[in-house]
């Protein structure tokens, strides 16, 4: 498959990779939806192929190693995430469960010889969850990986990574997608077939692709709608919204981590409004679809949410998305961030 954006990584890594000086551990950083996992899995495909050199970057994808990577199936590549209903990657994943602690998990099994191969690889998704206690796990293992071992940490930002992971990995930084990019990614995934409708999801999104994948759905896109509205208002009704915000939250059914995704989704798009006005205020460019741009007029005309009250906004919306991954109570978190950013705005001081 072809891979959009960031194309400076595959010259580096095939450069790397004809030196035979590959990292043992790699951490990769960037905005979420822009290429990590895929360029991730390209590698271990890559060194895995039975039929291409790995610094070609270009595995077969006929071999039994490739067809085995596709299929999640290969011995010697481990792949690891946040499960849905739990805040940080639990210890269990790294060590074992308290029966087989040491004798199971990731760091046991990367200790192991290679199976199939001369290589074990190891992709750990969602490394901006790893709390203290994971990544004590993990210390030895980056430490002293073992001979012919790999291991690829992905996260979003570097802000979120403890210190203690960042100083034993390599860092690797993806760039932004440009919105054209992202059009040609959404037409690519098929997440739309019209090249107009991927224009607009991509000025949306603000260059994002796993926003403007969001923005797919029609009724986040009126959730968005409505959201910003209300926002731009000189006073609105904290209560209200909060039961629209529900309502939207219970549309996805019955699923906790559904219900978590879409409220994300909506303290995002909160986030975004109040940064692009707090942007404005500085007299800085703004770019946003017609929905951004008449809130943003409408919250101007209104010369209530100056530069310090958006400022603010937007920590708020930080410390909620914070307190979504904590799996705070949704319809408390929802009530109790918006009464948080309606006194905000006008400047009030918070209980929270």
């Amino acid at each position: 498959m072809k891979f959009i954006g960031n194309a400076h990584l595959f010259d580096e890594f095939r450069e790397v990779l004809q030196r035979g000086r590959l990292s043992s551990t790699f951490l990769f950083v960037g905005e979420e939806g822009i290429g990590k996992r895929t360029f991730a899995l390209r590698l271990a495909q890559s060194l895995l192929c039975g039929q291409r050199p790995a610094w070609e970057l270009t595995p077969c994808q006929t071999c039994p190693s490739c067809r085995q990577v596709q299929a999640g199936s290969h011995p010697d590549l481990e792949q690891i995430a946040r499960p849905a209903d739990r805040s940080f990657l639990p210890v269990d994943i790294f060590l074992g469960d308290r029966q087989h602690r040491m004798r199971e998990g990731l760091c046991h099994w990367i200790s192991l010889r290679p199976a199939a191969g001369t290589r074990k690889i190891a992709i750990i998704d969602d490394a901006d969850y790893l709390n203290e206690e994971g990544a004590n796990c993990l210390l030895k293992t980056l430490e002293e990986p073992p001979p012919q071992s790999l291991l690829i940490l992905i996260g979003t930002s570097l802000h979120r990574q403890l210190p203690t992971i960042r100083s034993r990995c390599q860092i690797i930084r993806f760039r932004s997608l440009s919105e054209t990019e992202v059009v040609e990614l959404l037409l690519m995934q098929g997440a739309v077939a019209d090249a107009q409708e991927a224009e607009s999801l991509a000025v949306m999104a603000g260059g994002s692709p796993a926003i403007a994948r969001q923005l797919c759905d029609a009724s986040l896109r009126q959730m968005r709608s409505e959201l910003l509205e209300t926002l731009a208002q000189a006073d609105w009704d904290s209560g209200e919204l909060a039961r629209q915000i529900v309502a939207y939250m219970e549309e996805s059914g019955t699923e906790a981590s559904l219900k978590r995704q879409r409220l994300r989704e909506v303290i995002h798009q909160a986030g975004e409004f109040y940064r692009h006005h707090m942007r404005q205020q500085c007299h800085a460019t703004t770019m946003g679809d017609d929905c951004l741009t008449r809130a943003l007029a409408v919250a101007h005309s209104q010369a209530v949410l100056d530069e310090e009250r958006a400022s603010d906004c937007v920590l708020r919306c930080f410390a909620a998305l914070a307190q979504v991954d904590a799996n705070a109570h949704p319809t408390t978190l929802v009530s109790a961030w918006l009464d948080d950013l309606h006194q905000l705005s006008r400047g009030c001081p918070t209980t929270s």
